[in-house]
């Protein structure tokens, strides 16, 4: 069975989640039905439909998502869910140019070695955005303007 992962930080009102849907359907997802989807912090390792996700699959399955920032922005978490994929010989396909084959039980440690690396940018990146974020919400602040602007990442 091929399942679907999708995630926007902020609500449906300012992010629309339709083109992971629509790119997880090009990667192989037959079924909305089989896309599991929400919005919630990447950096938070308790979503609800992830964890249902990941409780859902079996052997031999794979879980697609558009990229790994899409899974999780955490290194720890995405360490976490590569190894339920080992133990569950599960089938990653990240974005339709990467995928992570451990059906056989075992990973290639420079596809490993790779997607871990991935998974350390998706984390930095999202530090990046917090930090320009504060960054701006305190220049306002300086200007003796009201934040405006909900962080949600």
């Amino acid at each position: 069975m091929i399942y679907g992962y999708a995630r926007c930080s902020t609500n449906e009102e300012r992010q629309d989640i339709d083109r992971q849907k629509r790119e997880l359907f090009s990667l192989g997802v037959t079924s909305e039905q089989f896309i599991y989807w929400e919005y919630g912090s990447g950096i938070n390792d308790n979503r609800a439909e992830l964890q249902k996700l990941l409780a859902i699959v079996s052997e031999g399955d794979t879980v697609v998502t558009t990229e790994v920032s899409r899974l999780t922005r955490s290194t720890k978490h995405f360490c976490e869910i590569l190894q339920i994929v080992k133990d569950q010989k599960l089938i990653l396909n990240i974005g339709g140019s990467f995928k992570i084959d451990c059906s056989k039980g075992e990973i290639d440690p420079m596809t490993e070695g790779m997607i871990m690396m991935w998974s350390v940018f998706a984390e930095m990146e999202r530090n990046i955005i917090s930090q320009r974020v504060k960054s701006g919400m305190a220049n306002a602040a300086a200007k003796g303007k009201r934040e405006c602007v909900k962080k949600s990442l």
